[in-house]
This record gives C-alpha cells, structure tokens and sequence, in this order.
C-alpha cells in the first residue's frame, strides 16, 4: 500500500483545496449550460474521473486501492465523532454566513427565477461557478477526513454512484434551501440504512429502494422536505404574534 508521509492533518486540507481547484475548473466547464445538461455534463465527469482513478495505477493503485494512516492510533471511534462534530459545526456556520451574505441573496434569486435574477443584474454562472467550488471544497476537507477514518480507499467504494444517490435523497428528504434540514434527516436515516443492510444482507440494494420510495413522496406531497414540513407546522401551531 502507498503512504505519500503526509501528516493525516494535512492531508485533509490538502484534498480541500484540490477538491475545491477541481470544482471551480469543473464548473467553468459544465455550468455555462443549463438544467439537464449541466447535471449530466458534471455526472459524467464523475464517471471519468473513477476510470481514471481505476486505470491510472502508477498513482493510485487502481482497483488495488490506498491505506491511508488513521488520525488516532486508539481503536475508539469516539475521537473520530469528536472531530466530525467539530467539523459539521464548522460547515454549518461557514455556509450558514454565506446564505446570509449578498452571495446568498443570489443564489436564492436565481432558485426562485433564473430570468429575473439575471435581468436584475446577476451574473449566473459566475456565482454558480462560486457555489459548484465552495461545495467541492468541504466536500474534498470531508472526504479527507473519512479517507483517514476507514483507512482503505478504491475507486468503487469511494467513487461509485451509489454514493451519490444518497447524499442527494437526503438533502432532497431533509429539504432543499435548508441547512439544518439534511442534518436532521442524516443522522437517523444513515443509521436506519446502516440497520437494514446488516440485518436483510439477503435482499442487497434494498435501503435504495426505501430511499427512492421517500424521495418520490417528499417531490409529490411534500416537495420542500422535513424543513417545509416544519415552517407549515410552525405556521399553524404558533400564533403570528408568537412569531
């Protein structure tokens, strides 16, 4: 196995800033395009980018794989939920300071109405480039973390699609433009997951299948998930003076 003699500390950042170099390239290319285009354009790239990891050996290793050094010698894994506490607090205030900036007002603009927001003078693929790079770059400071928490990366445990689907169904379930939304859905559902591919190992895929069955109720009954569930409640339980 490959041990480039980084400290795991540095090695965290450092896939931040490449994660966040390879989304602002990536970004420039493919969000000059709209709607499906640009999600399949990105999509691909990803596919792209797990051949290459699988084929360019002399690298990566292939299929073969890396064993990153762990953060913590102790076999504990309550260090581990120290440090991703810590960092879900960082991702949280950082994005919730951005929301609340002029950055923010743009991107909910261009959420709401795309035309208006570029009539009123907002240039979409300059902060649609922002976004794709500030994503990419906590995306890179985590998968950095977890990289040196499970110690053994391959292109198809790390890279594969089934990844995706995931993330994306529980921030669609705990609410698009919300930021506690996807915390709160996260945390009992991967455990929830976790629980049914360990106990009904005979019927493989099947957490996908409850996945893709709340995502079709959430975008038909539901389509602002767990948070527009809660503002609609707030609404009719709490008084308008209350709020």
């Amino acid at each position: 196995m490959f041990h480039p003699g980084l400290s795991p500390w540095a090695g965290i950042w450092i896939g931040a800033f490449v994660a966040g170099l390879m989304g602002l390239g990536l970004g420039v290319l493919t969000l000059r395009l709209r709607g499906i285009f640009a999600a399949v354009m990105s999509w691909f790239v990803g596919i792209a980018l797990m051949g290459l990891a699988r084929n360019l050996t002399w690298l990566t290793r292939g299929p073969s794989g890396m064993a990153p050094s762990t953060l913590f010698e102790a076999t504990s894994n309550v260090p581990y939920l120290y440090v991703i506490l810590v960092m879900l607090l960082a991702v949280y205030v950082a994005l919730n300071l951005i929301t609340k900036s002029h950055i923010g007002l743009a991107f909910r603009a261009m959420g709401q109405n795309y035309e208006a927001a570029c009539a009123s003078g907002i240039n979409p693929t300059r902060y649609r480039v922002l976004n794709f790079t500030v994503s990419s770059f906590f995306a890179g400071w985590l998968g950095g973390f977890y990289a040196h928490y499970v110690g053994s990366l391959t292109p198809t445990s790390i890279m594969d699609t089934s990844k995706t689907i995931e993330v994306l169904a529980i921030a669609y379930i705990g609410g698009r433009g919300s930021l506690w939304g996807g915390i709160v859905v996260a945390f009992p559902m991967v455990f929830l997951m976790e629980l049914i591919r360990s106990h009904w190992s005979e019927l493989p895929g099947l957490q996908f299948v409850i996945y893709g069955i709340l995502l079709i109720l959430v975008m038909i009954y539901y389509p602002l998930g767990i948070a527009g569930i809660y503002q609609w409640l707030k609404k009719r339980l709490v008084p308008a003076s209350a709020r």
